[in-house]
């Protein structure tokens, strides 16, 4: 049985929204010169996106709790456009730093709400499959969104960037007020100081451990691709945008598998799937001066990467069934906080161009370590993620 159109929908959103979180890093020098600031001021961007999208997920699922699916969805998908809208035609830093915070909040509660949304369009045995397509977005994002709006920026300006993402919100409102269901949710639940005491269950506090280590490791490694390929590897620049596709469409082929693998063999993708992670950080860093070899190591890791991220993603959502509001909230803050944390960690560690992947290895190491203790304190097997 096919899944719900509107699922594809919600994707089509979060393809926008990942394009727009991470476009800004082959911008940032047109944008600082434009707006008369340095490189490392308009850094700031980037940052200041990827922290309102920890805070801003259980803030907005929150101020989003009591309303339809489609209206919240909605309303954060036309705040979104108009941050995008008022980014492009501002003349001031300070503005736009402001749009990109507005932007982030929007993104974080669309993407807490479009996860409870999805795994309620489908039956429970495809709640993997559903989220696969949703995350989708954000792996198409890397392979084409991205290079697609450095290429645009180039050729047309940062700004054309970001008019682009707001005409890609625009399909998307139209498909989610057509296509997502507008019916209220039901009166009754649990009370909101119930949702979040979901967090002292053992279980949960567990996977979003693991979540934030493992996504921590990838984005990591991710940020600075760029310093390997054109360091230990010896390749040009040119190479850059190939090795962040290549890692894009394995991080895709990742997240599929993981959601035909994930409803029925969640426990075995991240038993047999976590050592692999842990021994491909190892081989990128022992032989990333080795172009003949390196795209498909990019490749396999993107895969692996994303298919115990998205695993995991799920565990989360499996164990916050309690917080019905809150848990695609708390799927959404563990995966930003690795975005968050794993490129400050990695920053530490350029004195050695494979630095990053060396950090990878052992934040996955850690999460291994982690998973292995707490599992055996709970009386199960470490892969019962």
């Amino acid at each position: 049985m096919p899944l719900p159109l509107p699922l594809y929908l919600l994707a089509l959103a979060v393809f926008a929204m990942g394009t727009s979180e991470f476009m800004l890093a082959g911008l940032l020098p047109d944008l600082a010169r434009d707006l008369g600031v340095s490189v490392g001021a308009a850094g700031a961007l980037t940052s200041a996106f990827a922290v309102g999208m920890v805070i801003g997920a259980p803030l907005m699922a929150v101020l989003a709790r009591g309303r339809s699916g489609r209206s919240g969805l909605l309303g954060f998908v036309l705040v979104f456009l108009a941050a995008h809208v008022a980014g492009a035609l501002t003349t001031s830093f300070g503005v736009l730093l402001a749009s990109r915070v507005v932007a982030a909040l929007a993104n974080a509660g669309f993407l807490a709400l479009a996860l409870t949304t999805a795994i309620a369009m489908v039956p429970a045995d495809r709640t993997a499959r559903a989220l696969a397509v949703l995350l989708g977005g954000t792996t198409i994002a890397t392979v084409a969104g991205v290079p697609g709006g450095a290429l645009l920026g180039a050729h047309a300006g940062w700004r054309a960037a970001f008019w682009a993402v707001a005409v890609l919100c625009v399909p998307a409102a139209l498909g989610i007020l057509r296509g997502v269901p507008a019916a209220e949710p039901s009166p009754e639940g649990p009370s909101l100081r119930a949702e979040f005491g979901v967090l002292r269950e053992p279980g949960l506090a567990r996977v979003l451990v693991l979540a934030a280590l493992v996504n921590a490791a990838t984005f990591g490694s991710f940020t600075f691709l760029a310093p390997v390929v054109t360091g230990p590897a010896g390749l040009t620049s040119s190479w850059v945008s190939a090795a962040l596709m290549l890692f894009g469409a394995g991080s895709f082929a990742g997240v599929a598998a993981a959601g035909r693998l994930g409803d029925r063999h969640a426990g075995r993708v991240l038993a047999v799937g976590g050592p692999l992670l842990l021994g491909g950080w190892i081989a990128l860093a022992a032989l990333a001066d080795r172009p003949a070899v390196l795209p498909a190591l990019l490749f396999v890791q993107g895969a692996l990467s994303f298919a115990v991220g998205g695993t995991l993603i799920a565990r989360i959502l499996y164990e916050a069934a309690g917080a019905p509001a809150l848990a695609g909230a708390y799927a959404t803050a563990a995966l930003n906080v690795g975005a968050v944390v794993g490129p400050l960690l990695a920053a530490t560690v350029l004195g050695r161009p494979t630095g990053p992947f060396l950090l990878s290895a052992g934040l996955v190491a850690a999460a291994l370590t982690f998973a292995a203790v707490s599992g055996s304190r709970r009386g199960g097997p470490a892969s019962r993620c």
